[in-house]
């Protein structure tokens, strides 16, 4: 597995705050279940970006993710199942670590893929995989809430990390929501336009070319937002009280389309 050059590391809390990382670490190595470092931890490690962090961000496969709770419950560890959906924590006293093994919005399960890109570095005594640049990226791109925006670590990783990026890979794990990718980078653009070149042309022409190609297509027939995929609480509204979809499910018809034109159509 290869081996990266550490830019930096997050600070931590304090002493007791170290001691937990460092524990932790161990167990999940004696653990012998595959586990991803991530989060600030990983964003620190590929850009340099040194800030304060108070827990540690572990990904897994979904069936992985309960044999690590289970593990740290033996050692006496809490164990929580936040959010069954994708997330569990551990915790000893005020300190904690997240097991995620999937995104809060279900469009980023942890899979096989994830390890065979890993990278390795030295954390603690410890050779520890740390998640590839692409799927970092991914897993920030719909970080996008009121209180919490994660649109600066992906331009952040675009700037320091571009040449550690599979682009052809992360189009592929956003084909569906090409258009967030497209807003990053975008983003980026504005940012930094000194380092547009860090993006391929092939990527803008093809995005682009996606929105010309879009742009002649008549609008869907059923309402829709896809802003609960960012937050659930901020896009609340829009679902329970203006008639759009979510995600999944049914809202109420773009005015003008006529139901019964839909009758007889695929379920």
């Amino acid at each position: 597995m290869p081996g990266i050059e550490v830019k930096g590391a997050p600070t931590l809390a304090d002493a007791d705050a170290e001691a937990f990382v460092a524990e932790s670490l161990e167990e999940l190595v004696k653990s012998h279940i595959p586990y991803l470092l991530a989060g600030t931890f990983a964003v620190s490690a590929y850009t340099g970006i040194i800030r304060p962090t108070k827990d540690l961000d572990i990904f897994c496969k979904a069936g992985d993710y309960a044999r690590i709770l289970a593990h740290f419950k033996e050692k006496d560890y809490e164990i929580e199942v936040e959010d069954d959906r994708w997330l569990g924590k551990v915790r000893k006293g005020r300190h904690f670590f997240d097991v995620i093994f999937a995104g809060s919005n279900g469009t980023m399960p942890i899979s096989d893929t994830w390890f065979d890109n890993a990278s390795q570095i030295e954390m603690n005594g410890h050779k520890v995989r740390i998640i590839a640049p692409t799927e970092l990226i991914w897993s920030k791109c719909f970080v996008q809430l009121r209180h919490r925006y994660d649109g600066g670590d992906v331009v952040h990783m675009i700037l320091r990390a571009h040449d550690q990026i599979d682009w052809h890979r992360l189009l592929n794990h956003m084909e569906v929501h090409w258009e967030v990718l497209l807003i990053h980078l975008l983003n980026f653009r504005w940012i930094y336009p000194t380092e547009r070149d860090k993006v391929p042309d092939w990527l803008m022409d093809e995005l682009l070319d996606r929105l010309r190609a879009q742009r002649e297509l008549p609008l869907p027939q059923m309402k829709i937002c896809r802003g609960r995929m960012f937050s659930r609480v901020d896009f609340e509204i829009d679902v329970k009280e203006w008639g759009f979809a979510d995600v999944g499910g049914e809202g109420e018809l773009r005015e003008g389309v006529d139901e019964a034109s839909l009758e007889g159509g695929p379920v």
